[in-house]
């Protein structure tokens, strides 16, 4: 199924949040209300390729949003890409506060995906690695990192390469939902610069990842390879924390509210 096909089946939401009083619409809901008992699942598709509808990763992006709303999942998908996402500088605000410094997208964006139950990231290789606006992206959750923000969540990445390293870029992005806590399900790795008919072959890849997805978030799927680096990466924040709890206020008071400092 191709691109604007899929769009066409999701109706446009208006993305609550607003920038000089114009509104962000980049998201696209599906209007298939869940399967899932009477909770609503629902799956956030991210893509970080600034080709917008020409983008051949946007395909495996909304593959896999397609897989898991057929599966009754309540589907979203956003382009960061045409959002106001600045760099982080590093000045540790935000494990003192919370907050960031900059007033943009991200705490947006940010909500998206802590009240998703599964997240998809997209991005195409840029010299062997996700782009620029991705990795910007990456770079201002340390505070969600140092929280471990994504525990119980899951996630999978697809990514797309003229030649090369597609599977690196995926693994680089799932390597990111774990250290934030979450468990990948897999990923799409294609490369469409010889065989610009690949993407057809992964679209169909994605779909399966999709429906993946939704099972293991329906079936609360154990990774015990994953798990136990869940449990050691927790551990190592709590002591990083714990040592600089008067700086960083904010990040001890909330493992100290999870119980789980003194």
């Amino acid at each position: 199924m191709s691109s604007n096909r899929i769009v066409r089946d999701f109706r446009l939401a208006i993305y609550s949040h607003t920038r000089g009083g114009e509104s962000l619409t980049h998201l696209y809901t599906s209007v298939v209300k869940s399967l899932y008992g009477n909770i609503i699942m629902k799956i956030l598709g991210i893509n970080g390729s600034p080709k917008k509808e020409k983008s051949q990763t946007r395909r495996l992006v909304m593959g896999v949003l397609e897989g898991a709303r057929q599966s009754g999942a309540e589907v979203t998908f956003v382009d960061i890409c045409g959002l106001d996402i600045k760099y982080c500088t590093g000045c540790g605000t935000c494990y003192a506060t919370g907050e960031c410094i900059s007033d943009d997208d991200f705490a947006a964006i940010l909500e998206k995906m802590l009240d998703a139950d599964g997240i998809v990231w997209g991005s195409p290789n840029y010299i062997n690695s996700v782009t620029a606006q991705v990795k910007t992206m990456f770079d201002r959750m340390a505070d969600s990192i140092h929280c471990q923000s994504f525990a119980g969540k899951y996630g999978c990445s697809v990514s797309t390469a003229g030649g090369s390293m597609a599977d690196e870029v995926a693994d680089y992005m799932n390597s990111t939902m774990t250290n934030l806590g979450a468990t990948s399900v897999g990923k799409v790795a294609i490369l469409v610069g010889a065989d610009p008919n690949a993407i057809v072959s992964g679209e169909k890849q994605a779909k399966e990842l999709g429906r993946k997805l939704f099972e293991a978030i329906k079936t609360k799927w154990v990774d015990p390879v994953q798990e136990k680096q869940h449990v050691e990466r927790r551990e190592y924040f709590k002591r990083l924390v714990m040592y600089n709890k008067d700086l960083w206020k904010h990040e001890y008071d909330y493992w100290k509210r999870l119980a789980e400092l003194q």
